[in-house]
């Protein structure tokens, strides 16, 4: 508990700074590239920002749509499509929108736009999660928008950051809402200019956004599923970033003079997740059995090389809402094993353990599988393509996944209420499939109270109920590391992975 209390102090005196290698910089050192090329580990999933709200998706949809509001450097919502907002009461806001935005087709962005958004995110089967506690959106005026939730709400402001709640143009989406996913128009600083799935992605410079023109003309992202060679490809100038540096490569980013490696605490954490589901882990002894055989501190030491925080809550440490009423389970095979055969599996039994197609990861499942091993669980490590893989847990044909959660709006409900509510089994969130009335009395009682106090109390109810029940097995903490060529200037990494480069230049 300790060593996750100096973490959150960490985050929060760092969440929002960029790490080691001068990305401040000005450009006067050279000419300006006209086009920035990252790599990253998997393709998009959908450029629809109401569909594609995995990181991969988002790290591409980020530049080509905007929210009503945005982090500002203090990690607090401020204005963006809204020109300023204010709480009517405790269940009603305001939004007064700008009046300079167009969308990339030309047309005016209004309230009947944030209007249909607002409710299309709220429909929507992959994202309603994050704004379903509003109850009502209307349109004032052209430039006028009130938000009513069915009680008060205090993560309201910083769900409307998230890029899953982009604001969309109402003609287009209803002109053909299948081609929107391949061919979307938003407000954001950078267009669509063509998307070879499996391959890379093309955007292109909006000279009209209402923040000015993009720094660099023209962005590239490209799929490059394994870390070292994403490492490979900024080393020979293929690239300019490379996202998801694992702990071992940032040494060799670090060590090497033409390179730069950018580093922040992130608010995700990474898990096992075990579907109740399945007749093998229905019995919550199996479940805390896994939670005692799993030594995290080695895994930490030994396959991150101590770039990271054992965990023993989904939580991240920095986020509002943390509770210091979190079950730790320490490594423990003789209790585990006695566990097991309560639950009559003294003797084990065989299950799959699904994880996508990134070597690292697939080596922390291997001593997983080897821990697991010593308690009479044989895995079979599965390797998935991302895509596959998604729907694997939305479906819920999974027995136990690899599996990770960004808490975006650095707020607690946002990862209670999506993974551990009955309503968000599935693509939602929730692909334990836990299904528990205690568990959602909890959530909402917390959701639905402003005081912190009250919210704090509720979620150590929460945590301790669910160290028992022990849906997931949280692993450890992880950072966001990000490598570049020293060419790289402006650039600062974003908590949660999503990194926006309108500011970023890269000199030749």
């Amino acid at each position: 508990m300790k060593k996750m209390l100096t973490l959150a102090l960490i985050c929060c005196l760092v969440l929002s700074a960029a790490g080691c290698g001068g990305g401040g910089e000005d450009s006067s050192e050279g000419a300006v590239k006209d086009t920035l090329v990252w790599v990253q580990n998997a393709d998009v999933t959908s450029l629809d920002p109401h569909i594609g709200k995995e990181t991969p998706a988002v790290t591409v949809t980020c530049q080509i749509f905007d929210t009503l509001l945005t982090m500002n450097e203090d990690n607090e919502p401020s204005p963006l499509l809204a020109e300023s907002y204010e709480q009517i009461d405790e269940r009603t806001w305001k939004f007064k929108l700008r009046e300079d935005v167009t969308f990339h087709d030309g047309e005016p962005m209004t309230a009947e736009d944030v209007v249909f958004s607002l409710n299309r995110a709220r429909n929507s089967n992959y994202v309603s999660y994050v704004v379903d506690a509003i109850s009502e959106v209307t349109a004032e005026d052209d430039y006028t928008v009130v938000i009513k939730t069915a009680e008060p709400y205090a993560p309201l402001l910083a769900s409307l950051t998230v890029p899953f709640t982009a604001i969309v143009p109402q003609h287009a989406v209803e002109a053909d809402e299948e081609g929107f996913k391949t061919a979307p128009i938003g407000t954001g600083p950078y267009k669509l200019v063509e998307w070879k799935q499996g391959e890379y992605t093309k955007l292109e410079a909006n000279p009209d956004y209402f923040l000015g023109e993009p720094k660099t003309k023209n962005l590239e992202m490209r799929v490059v599923p394994e870390a070292s060679q994403r490492v490979i490809a900024i080393e020979t100038g293929e690239a300019d970033l490379a996202y998801g540096i694992s702990a071992n490569d940032s040494r060799r980013v670090e060590e090497d003079s033409n390179l730069q490696l950018f580093k922040t605490p992130s608010q995700s954490v990474v898990y096992l997740t075990l579907n109740e589901n399945n007749e093998k882990f229905a019995d919550k002894r199996v479940r805390q059995a896994i939670r005692y055989a799993i030594d995290k501190p080695t895994i930490v030491e030994t396959m991150l090389y101590g770039a990271g925080e054992p965990a023993d809550s989904v939580i991240p440490p920095n986020a509002i809402g943390f509770s210091d009423q979190v079950v730790a389970y320490e490594y423990n095979i003789e209790k585990a094993k006695e566990l097991m055969a309560e639950a009559g599996y003294e003797d084990g039994f065989t299950c799959t353990l699904s994880v996508t197609d990134d070597p690292v990861k697939n080596e922390i499942c291997q001593v997983i599988q080897s821990q697991l091993k010593e308690i009479g669980i044989e895995c079979e490590i599965q390797v998935k393509e991302y895509g596959t893989w998604i729907d694997e847990l939305g479906t819920g044909s999974h027995e136990m996944s690899f599996s990770g959660w960004v808490c975006v709006t650095g707020d607690a409900d946002y990862t209670y209420y999506s993974l551990f509510h009955s309503t968000q089994v599935g693509y939602a969130g929730n692909d334990a499939f836990l299904k528990n009335d205690d568990v959602d009395k909890l959530v909402i009682a917390a959701r639905e109270t402003a005081d912190l106090d009250e919210r704090l109390d509720y979620y150590g109810q929460l945590e301790v109920l669910l160290g028992d029940l022990s849906p997931y097995v949280p692993l450890y903490y992880e950072s966001i590391n990000v490598g570049a060529t020293k060419n790289v200037k402006n650039f600062t990494a974003d908590p949660n992975g999503y990194h926006r480069l309108r500011n970023v230049e890269v000199t030749e």
